[in-house]
């Protein structure tokens, strides 16, 4: 069975973020044996750098946090981040066109960025649960099934809420059983991330996962 600490992607997306902590992330995600570090792109290659001699991946966010970038924007921002050391890019939809009911602009603007990377690059597609109604939900989900992504992703942890089991479940029931479905936005426990695994989740995106391996209180109050 795979250990917790491979679910977690340790995670530092703050704007005020230095190279300093930049730093300790990448030393603690060594330590602790996470699936990776989840950077702004700026940190990409230092986060590369750093852990070039570990398993840990280098997971970067690509249209973030609003989603309302282009699609010719996001895909050279994926493109850049992969020849930076880039494993993996999580990419925010364009939420206005799934409000809008645009689920063809939504797909484009997915498959943009998929075919912007190396087919061995982990394509996360950020829905972001808190906007969208549950029919929205499915739709986006399905939508990253046809544009060839990798995983369905909750949440930026910057909207207006985070992961919940039922939006993990719905997730999973909709995209089926292999593709993978990430958490991210509020989970700071060991139950918690138990309970989103339990549910469907295959990766979590936390600040807090030292305290979710180590099944500690967290000490911040970091929202991601």
């Amino acid at each position: 069975m795979t250990t917790l600490s491979k679910y977690i992607d340790h995670t530092l997306l703050k704007a005020d973020a230095t190279a300093a902590q930049i730093a300790v992330l990448c030393s603690e995600a060594a330590q602790y044996d996470f699936m990776s570090v989840c950077v702004n792109p700026t940190w990409v290659k230092t986060a590369a750098e750093a852990l070039k001699d570990t398993e840990v991946k280098v997971c970067t966010v690509i249209g973030f946090p609003l989603g309302a970038n282009t699609s010719t924007l996001k895909a050279f921002e994926a493109k850049e981040a992969v020849e930076l050391g880039a494993d993996e890019v999580d990419m925010v939809i364009n939420i206005g066109a799934a409000k809008a009911g645009n689920w063809s602009l939504v797909q484009e603007d997915i498959k943009a960025v998929v075919d912007a990377v190396p087919s061995e690059v982990t394509v996360k597609v950020i829905i972001e649960t808190c906007l969208l109604t549950d029919k929205e939900k499915v739709k986006a989900c399905q939508a990253a099934v046809e544009a060839g992504a990798d995983f369905v992703k909750t949440s930026t942890g910057f909207s207006t809420g985070g992961a919940t089991v039922e939006d993990i479940r719905l997730m999973r029931e909709t995209v089926g059983p292999d593709l993978g479905v990430k958490a991210s936005g509020g989970v700071s426990t060991t139950a918690e991330a138990e309970a989103m695994i339990g549910a469907g989740a295959t990766r979590i995106g936390a600040s807090k996962g030292i305290a979710i391996v180590s099944n500690e209180t967290p000490t911040d109050s970091s929202s991601y």
